[in-house]
């Protein structure tokens, strides 16, 4: 890493009090740190073009609010309000073309080589779209500001890629929300890769063609130089991750073929020439380290160090980092290994790995899935050395001993001395600190990390955040925390080590506590990815980074928002000390619970400062000389090595500068001196989330292809007397199936994605039971459209069923409507059956003028619609019982009758499993109880905190035996140090468990192994149900011969 030059600080000046405006910085900006990152989703900022509005074809719920609603345009008109905010570089979500049914994010390319006209103009040619991007990056670096370009390298979309594997041009002269109208199929006489019958497919076999051209996961060696790896599932917590496909739209690269590499490379050094001045790159930590270090760092940064970048940069140094996802609190990826960290991709191999450059050498391997395997396994996989050199690094840094960590003090100083820091071993790419952004659900927690700095080449170098497009701090939910939370974060930010990113609209809290994304079913305008644009119309003169007048409209309500004005002071704060930015630090001498001090030097600029936040804090040991508190303005001349720094208020600070100019900035409602200033907030004067309309939404297709039917006429949905049915209405998909099972039956039968629903027009599907058994209430159920997408969510359950019950994708996993019987019926529920000790039975009439049921030899018992009864309090084991029923009309009388049977209680076997995936507790207690302290409940774990469960992987297993049903019992789980699940959660026999209670997956009872070694692979799901081929995301068991492993499917 090189070291730059800076200028001088101001030098000190005799008075008790000083102020000073350090809006401009102070020292060069030629170090990435030197910068500020605001990140917006370019397509959900600010529109700034009406006319290029677009619906994405998948996007069922987003009526009135296109997903392609922001812009170039829009993105330009409001560099200004992020200029104001302070902020002096700008993150956005990637440009290349995509092609997939939600794809306004940008991740699901299509089309490396091109930038999507959906940013520009429809018709826009793709000069055109490269002239939009130019004069972005051009306006950008107007405002002596940065661009930061995401950037995919692990995957493309399911719709193939126009140079790898070439499936479909999209015309940009159609409507593009409409598959079938913009997604035109390239015959194979034009390079084209799918057959001649493809449209002509239905939508399930679709996805399955256009996924075996990529992974030849038809058995069929298509993928003939393997661009793609053929290997479906991996586990997120090892190097699987390396080579398996994430999601079904997310179709995973051979990142180890040379040709790969420098075909990807080619397309995003144009964007390098453009004078882009750095990457985020997607999905890092799905690629190995070594080929980074192989294939693509040593490729971008030669591009990158070309005399046009350099020139279009104004020769400050190209920034790259990387989102290698740890959804952790440590350091090290949930405490295991080490090579599944982002602290590992900041260092350079520290062994010599064999890589073949040439990319004809893949061309003779062959990697075609098996049927007794169900996928490519990585393992069984042979004959090319790139591959063999991964696997190898992947076990040789597998674990976390201490003889594999590589170690570093370049975050740290030395005492009070700042030391130039060893870069040798930097491998060129920083990272996302994801242990920072988990633990930011405090300030406290977030600074806790910082003992494992030494873990990373340069923890200063880090991007740092609270949320963003994917996640909050241990949640899939926007910061919800109080603003005083959200104050006090931001201060820590600003002010230690790391580069501080804020995700757009995090300045007012917006879309607070909403759920970040649940893809097709959640409307965007009820998620964290909703349109700002309402919360910015207006105009600002800025005159430089966080010093504007002139704010009109909303705009001017946003930039007056608490937590606006809190950013911006602390930018300018930032720009004011370059120890802040980029100065090691320490917390040796400092008493305080959230204080450190901090150095920066060069040949020109020699930067000290303390900081405290939240409290008072007395430093120790520091070097003596004029401190200047950039709060307040206080000045404290230190003699003897100490200072106290006084301070009060969740959020405020004291910064003292060694030879500081003064204060810096206006009192807010967190930074202040003795009080926090009188608040002068303007509510929004006009609507912040207008919706837009002019914008016709297609009438729906999905990503599959192919168009339904509609019957004529229309068939009315109905349900017949002891039919047992549910509907769905879904205005896009043009097949849909359904999954119906419970803990103990699957009543869809067969494999994932279960049976087709019957189209009965209107947007309205059935699905009829023709089974003999009765589905109870706690079953569960999900949709899909043949498999490719499907609601609820992974990890979300199902929704219950309900007889009758129609369906429609939204928040709630209850119907929205019920269909009642026509006609004359009766139901019992349950009809019949063994039961132990006692049965409540619920009997229903419907359609009936009378109606009466008898137990055994009893009386005749009349009752309107429905009406409740328990058997067996008389009953003997062994004894049965006949209910019979009558019921008529007036016109047709029917009878029934149905057998309960009492038998002996025998010891049942409970299984309780709990997923610690997400809570990381270092153990987990199952505790059983019941709210009436003298309930038997109470016996079955004992006292708080219960028993504690036997590790599997990341869940966590309990089995109890008892005698006595369960059903009346309630569970937490516990860490037994302070954290638990919910309360009042019912016990599930199979049931599997977050801190956030009841997933509504079950586990599986058994699955009897064989003692055949050499018997094929079998897939099971957890209802015990097998599987041929499981694609979709979940958690499965894998049998071979003896041998029962599970692994999850993310």
């Amino acid at each position: 890493m090189k070291k730059f030059s800076r200028l001088l600080l101001g030098t000190a000046v005799a008075m008790s009090a000083l102020s000073a405006n350090a809006a401009t910085f102070v020292g060069d900006r030629t170090d990435f740190r030197d910068e500020t990152i605001y990140f917006t989703m370019t397509t959900r900022f600010y529109d700034g073009d009406p006319t290029n509005n677009t619906y994405c074809w998948d996007g069922v719920l987003n009526v009135n609010d296109p997903e392609w609603r922001g812009d170039f345009k829009g993105l330009i008109d409001k560099l200004d309000y992020i200029k104001a905010l302070g902020f002096t570089a700008v993150w956005i979500t990637p440009v290349v073309e995509n092609g997939s049914g939600l794809d306004y994010h940008g991740y699901h390319a299509m089309d490396f080589s091109k930038v999507d006209h959906r940013y520009v103009a429809k018709s826009a040619t793709d000069a055109d779209a490269d002239v939009a991007f130019q004069t972005l990056i051009d306006e950008v670096h107007k405002r002596d500001m940065k661009l930061i370009l995401d950037i995919v390298l692990q995957h493309t979309g399911n719709f193939g890629e126009n140079y790898l594997c070439k499936m479909f041009e999209k015309d940009y002269t159609q409507d593009l929300g409409d598959i079938n109208a913009s997604m035109k199929v390239v015959p194979q006489s034009e390079g084209g890769m799918l057959p001649a019958d493809y449209p002509d497919m239905q939508p399930a076999a679709q996805y399955g063609t256009r996924l075996s051209m990529m992974k030849n996961s038809d058995f069929t060696n298509r993928d003939i130089h393997n661009y793609w790896h053929h290997k479906a599932w991996f586990d997120w917590d090892d190097p699987s991750r390396w080579w398996g496909q994430i999601a079904g739209d997310c179709v995973d690269l051979n990142t180890e073929h040379p040709g790969v590499s420098s075909y990807i490379v080619d397309c995003y050094s144009r964007f390098i020439k453009m004078g882009v001045d750095g990457f985020r790159i997607d999905t890092a930590g799905h690629i190995p380290r070594l080929s980074f270090n192989k294939n693509f760092l040593p490729q971008l940064m030669e591009a990158a160090e070309s005399s046009e970048a350099k020139a279009k940069r104004g020769n400050t140094p190209f920034f790259m980092f990387g989102e290698v996802c740890a959804r952790s609190m440590e350091v090290i990826y949930r405490g295991e290994n080490y090579n599944c960290s982002p602290c590992y991709y900041t260092w350079k191999e520290s062994k010599d790995y064999a890589w073949d450059y040439d990319p004809a050498s893949w061309d003779s391997v062959v990697a075609i899935p098996t049927k007794t395997e169900g996928s490519q396994d990585y393992e069984t996989v042979s004959g090319h050395t790139n591959w063999e050199s991964v696997h190898q690094q992947a076990a040789d840094d597998l674990g976390h001993a201490a003889s594999i960590l590589r170690r570093s003090d370049n975050a740290t100083l030395k005492g009070n001395d700042y030391h130039t820091p060893d870069h040798s071993d930097f491998s060129g790419l920083s990272v996302i600190d994801f242990a920072m952004h988990w633990n930011f659900n405090s300030a406290a927690g977030a600074f806790g990390v910082h003992g494992e700095d030494y873990l990373y080449n340069d923890a200063t170098y880090n991007v740092v955040y609270v949320d963003s497009h994917d996640y909050a701090p241990d949640s899939n939910y926007r910061f919800s925390k109080d603003q005083e939370t959200w104050a006090e974060n931001l201060s820590l930010m600003f002010s230690f080590r790391g580069i501080p990113c804020i995700y757009y609209g995090s300045e007012v809290e917006f879309q607070k506590g909403m759920p970040i994304d649940k893809g097709a079913v959640l409307a965007l305008k009820d998620s964290g990815r909703a349109y700002f644009g309402g919360y910015i119309e207006g105009d600002v003169e800025v005159t430089d980074f966080a010093e504007y007048s002139g704010a009109t409209g909303n705009l001017a309500s946003t930039l007056s928002y608490p937590l606006a004005l809190h950013i911006q002071r602390l930018n300018k704060i930032r720009a004011a000390v370059p120890a802040l930015r980029k100065g090691q630090y320490s917390t040796e001498g400092c008493s305080g619970k959230l204080s450190f001090k901090r150095r920066y030097t060069d040949d020109k600029v020699d930067s000290y400062v303390l900081v405290t936040i939240s409290g008072s804090s007395t430093f120790t040991g520091i070097l003596n000389g004029r401190y200047v508190d950039a709060i307040t303005g206080d000045v404290q001349d230190v003699t003897d090595g100490t200072l106290t720094a006084n301070c009060s208020g969740k959020g405020n600070m004291r910064v003292y500068v060694l030879n500081g100019t003064g204060k810096i900035g206006d009192d807010g409602k967190y930074l202040y001196a003795d009080a926090p200033a009188a608040e002068s907030w303007t509510e929004w004067p006009d609507e912040t989330m207008p919706e837009e309309t002019w914008t016709v939404k297609p009438t729906p297709g999905q990503s599959g292809g192919g168009d339904r039917v509609e019957p004529d006429p229309v068939i009315a949905p109905s349900l017949e007397a002891g039919e047992q049915a549910i509907f769905l209405y879904h205005e896009s998909w043009a097949s849909a199936t359904a999954w119906i099972w419970d803990s103990k039956t699957n009543y869809t039968g067969g494999n994932w994605p279960g049976q087709k629903l019957q189209y009965l027009g209107d947007n309205m599907y059935k699905w009829t039971y023709t089974g003999t058994a009765e589905i109870p209430d706690d079953a569960q159920i999900i949709f899909s459209n043949a498999g490719s997408s499907q609601s609820p969510e992974k990890d979300n359950g199902g929704y219950k069923f309900v007889n009758g019950g129609v369906y429609r994708f939204g928040n709630s996993l209850e119907p929205y409507d019920v269909i009642t019987p026509s006609g004359l019926s009766v139901r019992l529920s349950p009809n019949g059956g063994t039961f132990v000790d006692t049965q409540e039975v619920t009997i229903t009439a419907s359609g009936e003028t009378s109606a009466w049921y008898k137990i055994g030899n009893g009386e005749q018992i009349s009752f309107n619609t429905t009406a409740k009864f328990t058997l067996g309090a008389d009953m003997a084991d062994g004894e049965s019982v006949t209910v019979s029923w009558s019921a008529t009309d007036g016109i047709e009388t029917k009878t029934g009758s149905a057998v309960y049977t009492k038998v002996d209680r025998k010891a049942v076997v409970w299984h309780l499993y709990f997923d610690n995936s997400r809570s990381n507790w270092s153990a987990v207690n199952c505790y059983i109880y019941n709210n009436d302290k003298s309930h038997p409940c109470h016996e079955i774990t004992g006292g708080w905190p219960g028993k504690a469960m036997v590790k599997n992987g990341d869940y966590y297993e309990i089995t109890i035996e008892t005698d006595g049903a369960l059903d009346e019992c309630n569970v937490i789980f516990n860490s037994g140090s302070g954290q638990q699940s919910d309360d009042n959660v019912k016990v599930r026999n199979y049931g599997v468990y977050t801190s956030k209670g009841d997933t509504g997956l079950s586990g599986v009872s058994t699955i009897v192994a064989g003692d055949d070694s050499d018997a094929p692979v079998e897939y099971y799901n957890l209802q015990g149900v097998r599987i041929e081929h499981p694609t979709n995301a979940g958690v499965y068991l894998v049998k071979k011969g003896n041998k029962v492993s599970k692994i999850i499917i993310r």
